[in-house]
């Protein structure tokens, strides 16, 4: 700041004659006027001549490469940097590799040395397309200490810079023999590791305490942040980042010792002609202001961002996720940070927990304009607007192939700044948002804090490993009967937003999520409306009022195929001196959806108008027309965001024995390549190959893979395939041994209700109680409903079937009745003996 201002007298001499409009592209020059005919180089350059002029800097197509964030601040007032019209211009934060060599033939295994500046990255890119850091299963069996893990033998101390090695623990849904690990199945942390010494692993510090030391409550029953575990778990999901692990086609190790990385090319890749691009600038657009001197007036329109890293997880610090990609850090995190008055020096306010930056950042900035830009091939969150931004508008922008969350809106530490300085009045309309959380698989498209007076209308939201949009804070108090954190939320609207393929990793979040109080009455609280959301793959909910959320109308949405709910849930009222007698206060009003409900006022919540649809095209055809991005700005969602390419692998494979067979199941790839997946190829280590067309698998959610030996040992790999190809092979599964099994049919269902609107049917159903000890034998399949007057089966099976566990969750699914049919049923669990015992139910009328 200071080195700028003493440019700012000699940009003033020269700029006397400076044009109403700086032009600037990547093959001007900075001694030229900035005029049309002569342009300057240098957004640097050109950001200071427009200080004297018209304050519109026009960029011609091209790549802008930056060697160190542009910074913006109130001198800056008014500035716009627009595209030239037809022009794409590229404003790149990393530099080209270039100089490959072929050194190990038989892994396919190339390097280049590292070009000058870069130190360290978390990514690449080839063409275009995302490399990943290297990845594998653990090489040895590893048993928990005080300061991170006894090793079954030596073997990772004699690999290459062991220290570069990170630890990954993936939430989502436990099936069959793979477990959620993480901080909460809707979390993946991640610790580097900072020495070894023959079989004794020490992970980095503070990461290891933050994530495995959260500080408990007096009660022992609850972590003090109320958030989830106080420990990642016994093992990793995956090792990440070792020289080792090279081979797979589309994985990278950055050896910085060496100042050389290493890639194996994807097929059809060629290293001496490709555009490899290494991210070394962490921050793209850095506009600085504050409260009482905020920068106003800013537009940025036609522009993509790119090349841009993140290296926090790569610290001591790693990735301590606690939801929504916020983390717990420093060395007082885990007994501290955000814990206010349930602990001993907590800091307050409750939930203030540290944010992944942005890539392009907003400091309490109004009237800050973002139109038909793009945010693609980053390494934290693409967008950032932070704490007091006010009056601004993301219209139109395309977030894609990102680290973490697309955009976040707002901070979750001032949540009772006074309304001049809060965080309101701002517009998310008409973006798409695709395969964001690409490495932090937390991450969310839309993530808003603490706002007021929000529209998030008419965006997409699709191919994501969580959730789409979350809003709220600091709710969770409740858990131990006290009121949500206060806040001065209030207003916020998100409305006619297009929600599908969501939670493809992680669990237990929500196409839209809130958290906490978000008004101080039905009247001026959230509203959600118009929204259509479908294809939920891991268990959750549609529309998901979490902890605390209190004042929300929902109203005229459709909502198919979510699992486990559709609309939910209702959580004690702690707030105002209320005692948790009755429920934070909800409207649940004329959606569309499979749930059923029955109309009802209770409570303080009202169930109302609501109708159960067995098909979605039975939802009103204005309500799926209407959302998502409307016509204007459709043309973004259906141009090609990469290059063409096979997917990325699936991951989280799972299996099960059973005689002369296995069941196989896995989470089906975000990134899908640019075209829709057709197929997959599930491969066992003796070689031996099955081949499942993708409707099939989305169907059932798992595969019988037969011909099997038994007291044979096997694991299974997945490849996923579209029209360009096919992935790379999965992690292995972990190993299991086929052998005949005596398997019974399962018991009845712990419970069965059912509920119609009309012809229409819900059948809800959980699992059966587990017997004692558990078995692991003979898991759920699917659910048999049988129509008792006509004796009709109709068979439920998905991933809801075969996430559901141990009795403590309900799903559920629809059916149409027949003519003549009675709306009367049995409902049975289905394993790999067959039906098992039945439930009986009738169904119960959800309209008055």
């Amino acid at each position: 700041m200071a080195y700028r201002s003493l440019l700012l007298p000699i940009a003033l001499l020269v700029s006397v004659s400076a044009p109403a409009q700086i032009y600037v592209s990547p093959r001007g020059s900075d001694s030229a006027s900035g005029a049309r005919q002569h342009p300057v180089r240098t957004l640097e350059h050109a950001r200071d001549l427009a200080l004297h002029s018209g304050k519109q800097v026009i960029l011609d197509g091209g790549l802008y490469r930056l060697t160190a964030p542009l910074v913006l601040t109130p001198a800056d007032d008014g500035l716009s940097l627009t595209a030239a019209p037809g022009a794409h211009p590229v404003i790149s934060g990393g530099v080209r590799v270039t100089h490959w060599t072929l050194v190990d033939k038989a892994r396919n295994l190339w390097q280049a040395p590292a070009p000058a500046g870069l130190t360290n990255t978390r990514q690449l890119y080839v063409d275009g397309v995302r490399a990943h850091r290297d990845r594998g299963p653990l090489p040895v069996a590893l048993t928990m200490t005080a300061t991170g893990y006894q090793a079954s033998s030596d073997q990772l101390s004699h690999w290459r810079n062991p220290t570069d090695i990170e630890l990954v623990y993936t939430g989502g849904n436990s099936v069959w023999n793979v477990r959620s690990m993480g901080l909460g199945s809707w979390t993946q942390p991640r610790c580097p590791i900072a020495s070894i010494a023959g079989d004794a692993i020490t992970v980095a510090e503070p990461c290891w305490t933050n994530s495995t030391q959260r500080v408990m409550l007096p009660s022992g029953a609850r972590t003090a942040n109320l958030v989830g575990p106080k420990s990642v778990g016994k093992q990793p999901s995956y090792i990440e980042n070792a020289f080792e692990l090279l081979g797979t086609p589309g994985e990278f190790y950055f050896d910085r010792a060496a100042h050389t990385i290493y890639y194996t090319p994807r097929p059809g890749e060629n290293l001496n002609t490709a555009d490899v691009e290494a991210p070394v600038l962490e921050k793209l657009i850095d506009v600085q202001s504050t409260a009482s001197q905020p920068v106003s007036n800013l537009k940025f329109e036609g522009l993509t961002f790119s090349y841009a890293t993140w290296l926090f997880p790569s610290t001591n610090e790693g990735f301590s996720e606690i939801q929504a990609n916020y983390m717990v850090t420093g060395p007082h995190g885990y007994d501290r940070q955000g814990l206010c008055k349930l602990v001993p020096d907590g800091e307050c306010p409750f939930g203030k927990w540290t944010p992944e930056p942005g890539n392009v950042a907003v400091s309490t900035g109004r009237n800050i304009t973002f139109l038909r830009d793009t945010f693609t091939h980053l390494g934290a969150a693409g967008l950032a607007m932070g704490d007091g931004t006010q009056n601004s508008l993301v219209e139109g922008c395309i977030f894609t192939d990102i680290s973490g969350n697309g955009l976040e809106l707002g901070n979750v530490d001032q949540p009772l700044a006074p309304i001049s300085d809060f965080t309101s009045g701002n517009r998310i309309e008409n973006n798409l948002f695709r395969n964001v959380g690409a490495e932090y698989r937390g991450g969310i498209g839309i993530v808003i804090g603490y706002a007021r007076s929000t529209l998030v209308a008419h965006n997409q939201l699709d191919h994501l490993p969580y959730a789409a949009i979350s809003i709220g804070w600091g709710g969770w108090p409740d858990k131990i009967k006290l009121p949500g954190q206060a806040n001065n939320s209030g207003h916020n609207v998100l409305s006619d937003n297009r929600i599908s393929d969501f939670m493809l990793v992680l669990s237990d979040g929500g196409g839209i999520y809130t958290q906490g109080r978000t008004g101080k009455d039905l009247s001026d609280g959230e509203r959600v409306t118009g929204n259509v959301i479908t294809s939920q793959f891991s268990s959750g909910h549609g529309i998901y009022t979490d902890n605390g959320s209190a004042m929300i109308t929902i109203d005229h949405n459709v909502v198919f195929h979510a699992n486990h709910d559709d609309i939910n849930s209702k959580h004690h009222d702690y707030y105002d001196g209320q005692n948790g007698d009755q429920f934070d206060p909800l409207a649940i009003l004329n959606n569309y959806y499979q749930q059923g409900d029955p109309d009802a006022d209770q409570k303080q919540v009202r169930y109302a108008g609501n109708r159960l649809i067995a098909q979605l095209n039975e939802a009103p055809s204005t309500l799926l027309t209407n959302a998502g991005i409307q016509p204007a700005f459709r043309a973004i969602a259906t141009q090609p965001l990469t290059r063409p390419t096979a997917p990325e692998p699936p991951s989280r494979v799972s299996s099960f024995a059973k005689d002369s067979s296995a069941y196989i199941s896995w989470n089906p790839p975000v990134f899908d390549g640019g075209s829709p997946i057709t197929s997959y190829t599930v491969k066992a280590n003796d070689g031996t190959t099955l081949h499942v067309p993708a409707a099939e698998f989305s169907n059932k959610a798992y595969v019988e893979f037969k011909g099997l030996h038994n007291g044979q040992r096997y694991t299974f790999t997945v490849t996923a395939s579209n029209a360009n190809g096919a992935s790379s092979a999965s992690l292995p599964s972990p190993e299991i041994t086929v052998q005949p099994l005596a398997i019974a049919p399962p018991a009845a269902p712990a419970s069965a209700a059912a509920f119609r609107d009309g012809n229409v049917v819900s059948i809800h159903f959980s699992s059966p109680q587990p017997t004692e000890p558990r078995s692991e034998e003979s898991p759920i399949v699917a659910y048999v409903v049988t129509v008792l007057s006509s004796g009709r089966k109709v068979v439920f099976t998905g991933r809801n079937v075969i996430a559901l566990q141990d009795g403590k969750h309900v799903t559920f699914n629809t059916l149409t009745l027949k003519a003549g049919e009675k709306p009367h049923f049995t409902v049975a669990a289905m394993n790999a003996a067959g039906e098992g015992k039945p439930l009986t139910i009738d169904a119960i009328n959800v309209r008055r």
